[in-house]
């Protein structure tokens, strides 16, 4: 179902975004790769040496509605069409409120809240063309609750299920469905945290989050799945 379409996936130079960009590319589908750093070419050089070659990547802001803007245009003129967006690029820290200063307050909205409106509103002419796409983004489980030490990343995260849900309400006479996947623990490199540590080993794996995303943008034409919570078994975790 996936096979010849086009997918926009941020935050790909490692962890979940890696792992949604390999999934999507066994899929068959096109991908155009986007990364803060120039780590993100070593992602598309990595795939390309697995055999798959429709990737294009971009070391791109995602908060520079210019950049992003640029991306889409060039990933138009190479694949001629846009099918999905991935907003997975995302940052944390977690710490007290008294402790947190406004330079990294105003930082985590600009990569978890801008960066998703910007993405969106990117692909949205030429979604709102074609009547059809699908927009997922990578959210957390605590847009559902709170938890001490992370007031900042916690109220994006209820920002970005806000905006998910309004924009999916906004443009779904146009065919376009937009949903949201939810984490919970998952083993990555998130919040300078190191993958693989022992006490990680019953976490989710970033495969289990990108295996979601294929799901949710695989799902019949006439369906829209708004949201997907993951959490390992040993995850307790407050029920909404």
């Amino acid at each position: 179902m996936l096979k010849n379409q086009v997918a926009i996936v941020t935050g790909a130079s490692r962890g979940i975004g890696k792992a949604i960009a390999l999934k999507f590319a066994e899929q068959g589908t096109k991908l155009a790769l986007i990364g803060s750093s120039e780590e993100i070419h070593q992602t598309g050089k990595e795939l390309r040496e697995k055999g798959f070659h429709h990737i294009e990547t971009f070391q791109v802001d995602v908060a520079n509605e210019e950049q992003m803007n640029d991306m889409v245009a060039k990933t138009l003129e190479k694949f001629g069409q846009i099918d999905i967006l991935v907003n997975n690029a995302g940052i944390g820290f977690f710490k007290p409120v008294e402790e947190t200063t406004v330079d990294e307050w105003k930082k985590v909205f600009e990569v978890n809240v801008q960066g998703v409106f910007i993405g969106a509103k990117a692909v949205l002419p030429h979604m709102k063309a074609r009547k059809s796409g699908t927009i997922i983004t990578i959210s957390s489980d605590v847009g559902r609750y709170t938890i001490p030490n992370g007031s900042a990343y916690t109220a994006t995260k209820y920002a970005v299920q806000g905006f998910s849900g309004s924009l999916a309400q906004e443009v779904r006479e146009y065919g376009i469905r937009v949903g949201t996947i939810n984490p919970g623990m998952v083993d990555t490199y998130f919040a300078n945290s190191v993958q693989g540590l022992p006490e990680k080993q019953d976490w989710m794996k970033a495969e289990d989050i990108a295996d979601a995303v294929i799901y949710m943008a695989s799902a019949p034409k006439h369906m829209l799945i708004d949201e997907i919570v993951l959490h390992p078994l040993i995850q307790n975790y407050p029920i909404a």
